[in-house]
């Protein structure tokens, strides 16, 4: 069964639309990545400084694999964003319920 992840993001004040400018030109690495099945890019409608992915994973090894990956590879999300960020990014793993 898929591993599902919500990853949010909360952008300084009137980052969001850079952010989200770089954050789409990494994903192309994300969505190639083993077991990456499929990553989608929301803006939230009342606040454009906050951004979530929903992924899912073949499984939850695959995305910290991928984590792993980003940060050996020095492009992991902190080093990424954090001069961008009003706070830290939140990861929400999820398990099916039904």
């Amino acid at each position: 069964m898929s591993h599902t992840v919500i990853l949010e993001f909360k952008c300084n004040e009137g980052v969001g639309p850079g952010f989200l400018e770089m954050l789409l030109g990494a994903l192309a690495d994300t969505r190639a990545f083993e077991g990456c099945e499929n990553v989608e890019t929301y803006t939230d409608a009342d606040d454009p400084d906050r951004i979530v992915l929903w992924e899912k994973w073949a499984t939850r090894a695959d995305q910290e694999a991928y984590l792993a990956w980003r940060t050996e590879t020095g492009t992991s999300i902190s080093s990424m964003t954090a001069p961008m960020m009003a706070e830290p990014p939140r990861f929400v793993h999820l398990e099916p319920q039904d």
